[in-house]
């Protein structure tokens, strides 16, 4: 399979960059885009490798419902569009009650695209499958949140999903900022494949120090010997330095394109 990174938060060559994430996966002979970050951007980077979205990809993947990774579907239209139905709430900032949701309402969306709703997993291809609501079981992941509903209560962001795909009989989990917990998600992903190898992690894993929760994830990592670790996006730069430390990590720019 191959991932090409059309937004990241940091700028390959002479590629475009925002805060935001949009990858486009090709497996099984299929293109699947997964997140649109908030901006043309992710249009405007895959121009400049050859790549039409409008008429080469069919099915957009949303893995959660904040502005970074899915604002950018004003951009685009009759496509089907995967999501958990809890994407479309009004969501903020607790700080000072800035809107971190979606621009376009679930009602403009549907006008615009297919809309599938899932909170169980869906099979897109042979290889690859959207995980619909993450379990939380783990002790030190998802335990507090920065965010709020419109009326002012918790947002956990039940919504946040990720991708799991199967190549070589091994897997590969693509997720957009991890809020439910990246190894919450990867357990989730083994359960909902069979597959118990796991090759590779990418994506935001939204993790800010080197704290307890940064370490922990990390045992995990090794625990399950992963063998690629990318951590991208939403991942901040001291939890980065110790991903780097233990994985000899790179650091996914807009324009990479990773073959796993």
């Amino acid at each position: 399979m191959k991932i090409t990174v059309l937004t990241e938060n940091t700028a390959g060559g002479k590629f475009l960059a925002e805060h935001g994430l949009s990858y486009l996966i090709e497996i099984d002979d299929q293109k699947i885009l997964f997140d649109t970050g908030h901006s043309d951007v992710f249009l405007k980077n895959a121009s400049q490798m050859g790549i039409n979205i409008q008429t080469e990809v069919e099915t957009v993947v949303l893995s959660h419902g904040h502005w970074d990774h899915g604002d950018g579907l004003q951009f685009l239209q009759n496509k089907k569009l995967v999501s958990h139905p809890g994407a479309f709430i009004r969501r903020f900032r607790k700080r000072d009650f800035s809107p971190v949701g979606l621009s376009l309402s679930r009602a403009e969306l549907k006008k615009k695209f297919e809309l599938a709703e899932t909170e169980i997993p869906l099979k897109l291809t042979e290889n690859l499958y959207f995980l619909g609501q993450v379990p939380r079981k783990n002790t030190f992941e998802a335990q507090t949140t920065s965010f709020a509903d419109d009326s002012q209560n918790d947002d956990f962001v039940p919504d946040d999903s990720a991708l799991a795909a199967i190549s070589n009989n091994q897997l590969i989990v693509i997720t957009g900022c991890s809020h439910s917990g990246i190894c919450n998600i990867t357990e989730h992903a083994k359960k909902t494949t069979g597959i118990s190898q796991v090759k590779a992690v990418l994506g935001g894993f939204h993790l800010n120090e080197q704290n307890q929760q940064t370490q922990l994830t990390i045992d995990y990592f090794k625990q399950n010997k992963i063998e690629k670790v990318f951590p991208s996006h939403c991942t901040e730069l001291p939890a980065l330095a110790a991903f780097y430390n233990k994985f000899h990590t790179r650091q996914l720019k807009t324009g990479m394109i990773l073959e796993l």
